[in-house]
């Protein structure tokens, strides 16, 4: 079925003008996007196909613009809008963050570092740089490769804290298996980083292991 030929009610733009974006599946979202389909195929089923194929929207937000080019009917333009739409949301959030102390807006941190780290299929360990009012000054990626204590080098950490003037630090890196739950190499990183900080008086408020799916707070399971 042509979208022209589905009732008006049922299409995807004027289901949103009407009901709101919040009424609309994650396919009809981001069939707006899309706008067109394929030959033999419309828009909406391109846009389901592309949700199935990659693991949901937030999976297809992540995928690298190289893998996107084998997807029939993804061209230059629709594969730049997709990559443009992850990044507007990256800098909503970093907006936020900056503007409000982190811990006024826990959800934010959380989607924020989804957004930056979920769908890495490499492991990333990075940091989140406040000032006195806990509001964010940067996120930097600090290292990458498999986690461990010798891996991540403290004075690193400290060399730009003390480069950004940040009086506190939120850490965070991603599990590309999907798992959450903390090892026992994050608890002691997360214990010598402390250690590393405190000689400089800024404080580790919180460690965050991040998935495709969830941040979990490990000062929330009492490790920090």
């Amino acid at each position: 079925m042509l979208l022209k030929d589905l009732p008006q009610e049922a299409r995807p733009r004027e289901k949103l003008l009407s009901r709101g974006a919040a009424a609309l599946s994650d396919a009809e979202l981001l069939a707006l996007l899309l706008r067109s389909g394929i030959q033999g195929k419309n828009v909406l089923q391109l846009a389901q196909e592309l949700v199935d194929r990659f693991g949901g929207v937030a999976g297809l937000l992540h995928t690298p613009a190289e893998a996107l080019k084998t997807v029939k009917g993804l061209g230059p333009a629709k594969r730049a809008e997709l990559v443009a739409v992850l990044e507007l949301a990256r800098r909503a959030l970093a907006q936020q963050l900056t503007q409000k102390p982190l811990f006024n807006t826990p959800q934010a941190v959380r989607d924020y570092l989804q957004l930056q780290l979920g769908g890495l299929h490499h492991e990333v360990f990075a940091v989140l740089f406040l000032d006195s009012q806990h509001r964010l000054i940067a996120l930097e990626e600090m290292f990458r490769g498999t986690l461990t204590q010798t891996s991540v080098y403290p004075r690193e950490v400290v060399k730009q804290a003390l480069t950004l003037n940040a009086s506190s630090v939120v850490l965070a890196h991603n599990h590309p298996s999907g798992t959450a739950q903390p090892s026992r190499a994050d608890e002691a990183l997360t214990h010598t980083l402390k250690a590393a900080l405190a000689l400089v008086d800024v404080r580790v408020l919180d460690h965050f292991v991040v998935t495709a799916s969830q941040a979990v707070s490990m000062a929330e399971l009492g490790l920090v």
